[in-house]
């Protein structure tokens, strides 16, 4: 790993630079068209030939040993997030409205950076590496729009990883899990419809409201008094529009929500649960409930030999003090995808280093520790390249 982390070491102001300039030029879902270019230009700078416009503005490109071996899938995604950035740093996004609130431009950067370790190290490796920068992993859409375009055709992958920066971890910290990791994320939209008219004579009306509160209570005990404690499920509620005025009923109230689990089984078996409870309440209360269901992204699920590898290459990482078993975590990622191409593992990279970067993900001051990010590549880079050299 001594010969790894000279080279991290030697491309680290670079990564950083990457990194600061894609914070500063964030483009969100299926708009990462300056990212791209870039990414497209650095790969052809190792004298790869990506190949552009996968999922829309997503890149592969394919690194050949020219000796047998494995193949490796190597992901980053790359889209930032429509809010507003309210730091006050010299790198901060100068979009209006968007910023890099999750990571995704240390994790482009940190997989360039890989890259190039790679290509540099062609001499002691055998198989290939798949490098796969996704667009639009926030709206769970990116991955399923690559393999679409056939980001894999002609491409058989043995192994697949990658990484996640973490504001919840410090730096110095590697945390992963074998088995499910991340959770399915499935959603929803009920349009539940009734017959409106005046609040003080609700007998000559069909009250959705009435309904709606009833059906928002009924969900609730899918997952409290239908499922297992131990198989960890979240029903959520979360956005509730009906109504105009205070003497009115409505003649429809809109209800949004999500459905987050880990078990293939049970996803499958809440999803028509809810449906089950959705049209017992309508038929119940005389309503019509419009049902729209929006199948997203299944659980990560890391497979147990490749979690046992970046654990292993993460103790042996210069700078890594702490490797620990991550927590299961009820959002999703769709690098779940990706990890139903082969066996493999998505671990996650302590970030934090204090105040100014211990906020949530999402949060407009979120910011990492840029000292993360040799690390990040540093891991990262070492699975690889123990994959290829024949050590699994």
């Amino acid at each position: 790993m001594t010969d790894i982390s000279s080279r991290v070491r030697d491309l680290t102001p670079r990564l950083v630079a990457t990194r600061r300039d894609l914070h500063q030029h964030p483009e969100i879902a299926f708009e990462e068209v300056r990212t791209a270019g870039i990414v497209a230009e650095r790969l052809r700078e190792l004298g790869l030939e990506p190949r552009t416009g996968l999922g829309k503005t997503g890149v592969v490109a394919v690194w050949d040993s020219g000796r047998p071996g494995p193949t490796v899938l190597a992901r980053a995604d790359m889209d930032a997030l429509p809010v507003p950035e309210e730091k006050s740093v010299e790198y901060r996004s100068t979009v209006l409205g968007k910023m890099h609130a999750c990571g995704h431009d240390g994790h482009t950067s940190v997989l360039l950076a890989v890259a190039e370790v790679v290509t540099g190290m062609a001499d002691q490796l055998s198989g290939r590496v798949v490098f796969v920068f996704q667009p639009a992993e926030e709206v769970v859409r990116g991955a399923s729009a690559m393999l679409a375009d056939g980001a894999l055709d002609g491409i058989e992958v043995d192994h697949v990883i990658g990484l996640h920066l973490s504001s919840e971890h410090p730096v110095g910290t590697v945390a992963v899990r074998e088995g499910p990791s991340m959770a399915a994320t499935d959603s929803f939209r009920f349009v539940v419809r009734g017959k409106g008219g005046h609040a003080a004579y609700p007998h000559q009306n069909v009250d959705p409201v009435v309904a709606s509160a009833h059906l928002v209570l009924a969900l609730q005990s899918l997952v409290s008094r239908e499922t297992d404690p131990i198989d960890n499920s979240v029903i959520s509620l979360t956005s509730v529009h009906g109504g105009t005025a205070y003497n009115i009923i409505p003649e429809e109230v809109e209800l949004k929500g999500t459905l987050r689990t880990f078990d293939a089984a049970t996803r499958e078996r809440l999803s028509q649960r809810i449906r089950d409870v959705v049209n017992g309440v309508s038929a119940t209360f005389r309503c019509q409930v419009d049902i729209e269901w929006f199948e997203g992204t299944p659980a990560v699920v890391n497979d147990a030999d490749e979690t046992a590898l970046v654990e292993r290459v993460a103790r042996d990482a210069s700078s890594v003090t702490e490797v620990k078993r991550s927590a299961q975590a009820m959002g999703g990622d769709d690098m779940a995808l990706w990890l139903q191409q082969a066996k493999g593992a998505y671990f996650y990279v302590g970030a934090q280093g204090g105040e100014s970067t211990a906020f949530a993900h999402h949060h407009p001051r979120f910011d990492i520790d840029e000292r993360s990010l040799p690390i990040a590549a540093e891991v990262l880079a070492s699975g690889v390249v123990e994959l290829l050299a024949g050590q699994d």
